[in-house]
């Protein structure tokens, strides 16, 4: 179930969209303010944010900006005003897309599940996920549980090798070839050291890994 934050200052029209969004099975979290936004967001994590641009006590560009600092969400601004500054604006800043107040339900459907499955096609071509270990490949960044994983320059090369190639099993010499070069070849002992050591950072028991599985007689490979 697609989870979706709903900001906006009018009650009524936030309850609206509210109960037709679980009415189309989304999970559903609102806030009237800026402020309760950003603390919705760290703490919902939505799928997709519905942004007003005129908030009590901070602009929605304001929230916009302060989302995209950290983390990418995808997010459709609301406006009640034609300029084309705003619009202009918001996309900069990071919105994906904008919608008019007054606007019809139906169009505001389109374009939240138009928008979901653009950031489904853009995930699921630069992120890698097996069980709770997630690889954000534009970034270069490892998550464990949502919780970033430190690695040295050579572990992370090394495990995004075999997690693009899942399940392929890898000779020791292989991986000293494409991850080190050939100034290592010979001394497989290397890629048993940084093996040994991804595991400590990513497995929940090293001696049973679920992630990265040793095939005896041949080498390693990346899922079960």
């Amino acid at each position: 179930m697609k989870k979706i934050l709903v900001v906006d200052d009018e009650p009524s029209l936030r309850d609206l969209v509210e109960l037709v969004l679980k009415r189309e099975k989304y999970e559903v979290a609102t806030a009237a303010d800026g402020k309760t936004a950003l603390a919705m967001a760290e703490a919902f994590k939505p799928d997709l944010i519905l942004l007003d641009i005129m908030l009590p006590d901070m602009s929605g560009h304001q929230v916009c900006k302060q989302l995209n600092t950290n983390k990418r969400i995808p997010t459709i601004m609301v406006t009640a005003r034609l300029e084309t500054i705003d619009k202009v604006l918001g996309l900069e800043l990071g919105a994906d897309d904008y919608v008019t107040k007054p606007f019809e339900i139906m169009e505001l459907l389109a374009r939240i599940k138009a928008l979901l499955r653009r950031a489904n096609k853009e995930e699921e071509a630069e992120s890698i996920t097996h069980l709770e270990l997630k690889l954000d490949i534009a970034n270069m960044a490892v998550y464990k549980n949502e919780e970033e994983i430190v690695l040295t320059a050579k572990e992370y090369q090394l495990l995004e090798l075999m997690a693009r190639n899942m399940r392929k099993t890898f000779s020791r010499d292989e991986l000293l070839q494409k991850v080190w070069g050939y100034d290592y070849m010979g001394d497989s002992r290397v890629v048993d050291i940084c093996i040994a050591r991804l595991r400590k950072k990513i497995e929940d028991d090293s001696g049973s890994p679920a992630h990265i599985v040793t095939v005896f007689g041949l080498g390693y490979r990346f899922g079960g």
